[in-house]
């Protein structure tokens, strides 16, 4: 069995200043990218599925926690998909050969955004598996489902807190998040990543539905793109059943 490196990264200076937990399994190419959805932890159920699968055939696993998440420094009322984004490509630099980078939820967005810069710098990526992607949250998901008194919360005080379905406390979403989010769209224009896609789709994810899957299928017009729909899948895909779905689509592009 592969054996597995932790370190962090050290970014950014003063009040901007964080430390990027991450944890590297040694291994052969393609290696495996994992990058979390909001809230998420690199110990969390699917980038563990990763890790094993890696492990299994002794390939390279990189898995990572935003600045505000686990076991990185920072705060979380900081985060916004620059800083995040940022710090994806930081910990991607720290990878070797070429990479399956693996996105849930938001993190399917921030792995769209990498493998963007990726193909402009003339490496793209081997492949993506984006897990219910929430590409442009900030200015669709979200702002469809604030209540009457969220959008006053928003309004008054720069963020509002909405209870998650998960158990796991409430969800925080601030001004600064929303607004940054504008910055990176990528609907409206063809998104180009340079590489085959999958994506994972549950059919009854209230975060994401599968409608926003099929209108991001209607972007990806150069790129050869595969949509697979679990009829009764949730959002976050973290039963047995789709972590094998998952490890499939994976080793289809390994």
């Amino acid at each position: 069995m592969s054996s597995i490196k932790r370190f962090s990264i050290e970014l950014g200076s003063g009040l901007a200043a964080r430390s990027i937990a991450v944890e590297q399994r040694l291994g052969a190419t393609p290696g495996l990218f994992w990058l979390n959805g909001f809230r998420s932890v690199m110990g969390g159920a699917k980038a563990k599925a990763l890790d094993a699968l890696g492990a299994e055939r002794g390939l390279a696993v990189t898995r990572f926690d935003y600045s505000g998440h686990g076991a990185s420094g920072g705060a979380f009322d900081d985060g916004t998909i620059s800083r995040w984004l940022e710090e994806a490509e930081a910990v991607f630099a720290t990878t070797a050969g070429p990479q399956i980078v693996c996105g849930s939820s938001m993190g399917g967005w921030i792995a769209l955004l990498l493998a963007r810069r990726q193909l402009a710098r003339g490496t793209p990526l081997k492949g993506l598996v984006l897990i219910a992607p929430a590409v442009d949250a900030t200015s669709t998901l979200i702002p469809a489902r604030m209540s009457a008194k969220q959008q006053a919360d928003f309004e008054q005080v720069g963020y509002f807190d909405r209870e998650s379905a998960y158990g796991d406390g409430p969800y925080r979403y601030t001004a600064g998040l929303i607004a940054d989010g504008a910055n990176h769209s990528l609907f409206g224009s063809v998104i180009e990543t340079g590489c085959p896609i999958h994506i994972l789709q549950g059919g009854k994810d209230p975060d994401v539905p599968p409608a926003h899957a099929e209108k991001l299928l209607t972007h990806l017009l150069h790129d050869p793109a595969t949509l697979t729909r679990i009829p009764d899948g949730d959002h976050r895909l973290s039963r047995e059943e789709d972590l094998a779905v998952l490890r499939k689509a994976v080793l289809e592009l390994v």
